[in-house]
């Protein structure tokens, strides 16, 4: 895993001791993240709230570029929820504008890094330019084998499992069974994230303690970081500093350490 970041990160340097640090044999398998603190990021510089979305956008580009590179499976980034829609309508159109420029302009670069780009939620909820540069994005990345991108767009977790419970019961039925023989893998299978590794790490920036109705069924057992530092300030370092943060703790599971 080292060797990936060859020539990206500059040795004897403070950000080469950080991943110097970090256990090969302990990479979570899938981190999710809240990426807030655009807003006040942009607050801070006297700028528009659009304008700390568009630094975030950066982030997201080191965030995965890194996971990709620590061989991490999956990544799942909280970029718009069902609650979003309450925002004022120019905030929310400068929002799907640059989602759309982030796909053509990072599309390649992903591709090329062998990562699958997929966004989860109620996507058909979204406007139909915008669905179609994300299928454009999942059907160009569909058969590469690398790190998983998922992007939650117009996603609630509540939805999410009110929608999974309602596909796994439809499905007992057709095979003439009762809702009784409903299980927690019926429903597993019927989420957004089937397929996918347990959430082992949810990181989230700006310092609020909340999931914000993120991923409520996956992050039963994952360990949560929350940093002060505000997201379009989080890059490759502060994933470095997650992932070390994450590999001191005892993973239990309900059991006895």
């Amino acid at each position: 895993m080292h060797q990936n970041f060859d020539g990206i990160v500059k040795p004897n340097t403070a950000e080469a001791k950080l991943l110097a640090a970090i256990d090969t044999q302990r990479i979570p398998r899938h981190v999710a993240v809240i990426m807030d603190g655009n807003g006040r990021w942009a607050k801070a510089r006297g700028k528009p709230r659009i304008f700390g979305h568009r630094a975030g956008a950066e982030s997201v580009r080191a965030i995965v570029d890194t996971c990709a590179r620590m061989e991490i499976k999956a990544v799942t980034l909280y970029a718009f929820s069902t609650e979003n829609w309450k925002r004022p309508r120019d905030q929310i159109s400068g929002l799907m504008q640059m989602l759309k420029r982030y796909i053509r302009r990072n599309l390649k670069d992903v591709h090329e890094n062998n990562i699958k780009f997929q966004a989860i939620g109620k996507i058909e909820g979204l406007t139909e330019d915008v669905q179609k540069e994300i299928a454009m994005a999942m059907e160009t990345t569909a058969a590469n084998t690398g790190t998983i991108m998922s992007v939650a767009l117009n996603y609630g977790g509540r939805a999410e499992i009110v929608d999974a419970a309602r596909h796994a019961a439809a499905n007992l039925l057709e095979q003439g069974k009762s809702i009784d023989n409903l299980t927690e893998d019926d429903i597993e299978r019927n989420l957004y994230t089937a397929g996918l590794p347990e959430v082992d790490l949810l990181i989230r920036t700006s310092g609020e303690f909340r999931i914000s109705n993120f991923l409520l069924w996956q992050l039963a057992y994952s360990e949560i970081y929350v940093t002060p530092t505000l997201f379009p300030d989080f890059r490759r370092p502060q994933v470095f500093e997650a992932i070390l943060d994450y590999q001191k703790r005892e993973r239990r599971f309900g059991g006895i350490g």
